[in-house]
């Protein structure tokens, strides 16, 4: 990874591209990559989808190795559903095969003077941009079916939707698994409708003929990666729950903690719970013939993904993550896993967040477009935004501007990004991270959930305000570190209850680059990814008042604990500083 792959899309006579030196960005990867890209290329105050804006993708610092769980991109740019700096992360393949073919980061830039859309082609040769008429408003699945068939079936690829070519504010961008599928999604904050302002459709990448990225010391990489792995396999939510059934372990948890929001956010328990939680999921997916374990790209352990069929066994989609089961599921009272499953194939088919969509559905349920538990009429919403109707467009640009337009006055969002699936008045460490992470409301930025719910890295009573700004605060520098690395997030479990397996990431990232990196190194790197996103903002016009979370989260007390979010504005502003 060694250089930087420029495209100016907007280039006289049609898309140009160059290659340069990594200069000022050289030694950083994934996250800090993106953001730092951004904040210093990007002017704050300009139109996210407009030909100042920029797309940076970026491969972490261990991706394209043998290290294990190091297959996550990012994808950095201003976001349209926020206005603030975005960085949406995912997994599958392209982050392996972008390293192996040498880009620290790819950086799209400009905007077509034509309506034309174009593709990338990455390959050991070189680099080529040709149009794309031929994919115009395809679907994912028909985007990759279509490249597969032109260029092989050992590409990966990177595309967009229907919802992306339509510049919708809830758009993805699709990243293929191991199977050449798009089912791994950087869905939060509209990174799709900037490719799609981009004019750009899909990014096919052949790393075939390109070597594994060798370390600098071979032996002390190799013995570190062995201790990273047993240190995965021994945690009992790495090594057991998450290979068993899935991040939808989550449910049946969540929903006894009394912090499973449901219906729009009304309550924190759902009666159908038990009908969709990981444990009913793996057991309908493996009698179909599916898989309840599967990894999203090579050299993943944790294995939380897997398949899941129809009721005659055919491929419908990867196996629904919590957040997707949670947002079209309890939230919107649908307790049908077909239904479900349904949903969050069109998702990534049309290309959209399946956190944002699931979240809209429900506040245009409590709009009265349909009623909760309709699992039809929700479905029926979904193919709104697929069909590009004036309800779609509406739906596809996110639970804000949904509930603007139908007077929804419960509209849970920060920034414009709508909340995850747990509920900042059960889970007050997560409400902390929701209201003050540079990304809108994002679930990953911080996630509580550990310290308040499931007792890793300490126990933070989640029912009160105490300690949640700090408990929030490391995570999000701690997050800032692991989004640059290139590494799942999930390994996060491990680090923080055994210092152990932390320490060998450190020793994997200094064997691979001859460093000698501390943890007080890994920590400032998180603290500057935190910087950098912040002072963005800062000139894009935000300010503390924005870092706050709705109004009904404390004024409305939420069952069965009967709970408000407590967590003092004063506080929220003191998280920063570190």
């Amino acid at each position: 990874m060694d250089k930087i792959l420029r495209i100016d899309m907007g280039a006289d006579g049609g898309p140009k591209f160059s290659e340069e030196p990594l200069g000022d960005y050289a030694g950083l990867g994934g996250r800090i990559m993106t953001s730092t890209v951004v904040a210093k290329e990007v002017d704050p105050m300009c139109h996210a989808l407009s030909a100042q804006n920029k797309l940076v993708i970026a491969p972490g610092l261990l991706s394209g190795t043998t290290a294990v769980m190091s297959g996550r991109i990012s994808v950095g740019c201003k976001s349209p559903l926020t206005g603030t700096i975005k960085e949406s992360n995912a997994g599958g393949q392209g982050a392996q095969v972008m390293a192996r073919l040498g880009y620290a980061a790819i950086i799209l830039e400009g905007k077509p003077k034509d309506d034309k859309i174009y593709k990338l082609l990455i390959n050991k040769d070189g680099v080529k941009v040709e149009t794309a008429e031929d994919l115009k408003f395809l679907g994912n699945y028909a985007t990759v079916e279509k490249l597969v068939s032109q260029y092989g079936d050992k590409i990966t690829c990177l595309s967009i939707g229907s919802a992306g070519e339509r510049k919708m504010g809830a758009a993805s961008i699709a990243v293929t698994d191991m199977e050449v599928r798009p089912t791994r999604h950087c869905g939060r904050g509209g990174t799709g409708a900037v490719m799609g302002s981009k004019g750009l459709k899909a990014i096919v990448m052949d790393d075939t003929g390109c070597d594994m990225r060798p370390p600098k010391d071979p032996d002390a990489f190799k013995e570190a990666n062995k201790a990273f792995v047993a240190g995965l396999k021994k945690h009992p939510v790495t090594g057991e729950g998450l290979p068993a059934y899935g991040t939808n372990v989550l449910t049946n948890v969540l929903n006894e903690a009394g912090g499973y929001p449901t219906r729009n956010f009304q309550t924190g328990r759902f009666d159908g719970a038990s009908k969709i939680s990981g444990e009913t999921q793996a057991e309908l997916e493996t009698s179909r013939g599916g898989k309840a374990t599967h990894g999203c790209h090579r050299g993943c352990i944790i294995r939380c993904s897997g398949t899941f069929n129809d009721k005659n066994g055919n491929f419908l989609t990867k196996q629904p993550e919590y957040e997707t089961v949670w947002a079209h599921g309890g939230n919107c009272g649908i307790d049908d896993l077909d239904a479900i499953a349904l949903m969050d194939r069109l998702d990534d088919d049309f290309g959209v967040d399946t956190i944002e969509m699931g979240a809209t559905i429900a506040v245009a349920m409590e709009a009265g477009l349909a009623k909760f538990g309709d699992a039809e009429a929700a479905i029926n919403l979904v193919k709104e935004v697929g069909k590009g109707s004036h309800l779609g467009r509406i739906l596809g640009n996110g639970a804000a501007v949904t509930g603007r337009v139908f007077g929804v006055e419960r509209v849970p969002v920060v920034k414009g990004q709508a909340m995850p699936a747990y509920d900042p008045r059960a889970v007050q460490g997560i409400g902390v991270t929701y209201a003050t992470t540079t990304m809108g409301a994002d679930h990953t930025a911080g996630y509580a959930v550990t310290a308040n719910i499931l007792g890793v890295g300490g126990k933070v009573d989640p029912l009160k305000p105490e300690g949640q700004i700090e408990l929030s605060r490391n995570l999000q520098i701690a997050t800032g570190a692991v989004d640059s690395t290139g590494m799942c997030l999930f390994i996060a479990f491990a680090l923080l209850d055994q210092p152990e397996t932390f320490q060998a990431l450190i020793d994997m990232i200094n064997a691979f680059y001859g460093l000698s990196l501390t943890a007080d190194d890994v920590t400032a790197m998180g603290k500057q990814v935190l910087k950098t996103e912040r002072d963005f903002n800062t000139r894009a016009g935000f300010t503390k008042e924005d870092d706050r979370l709705p109004a009904f989260f404390k004024n409305e007390k939420l069952p069965p604990h009967n709970v408000t979010f407590e967590v003092k504005d004063e506080e929220l502003d003191q998280l920063f500083n570190f």
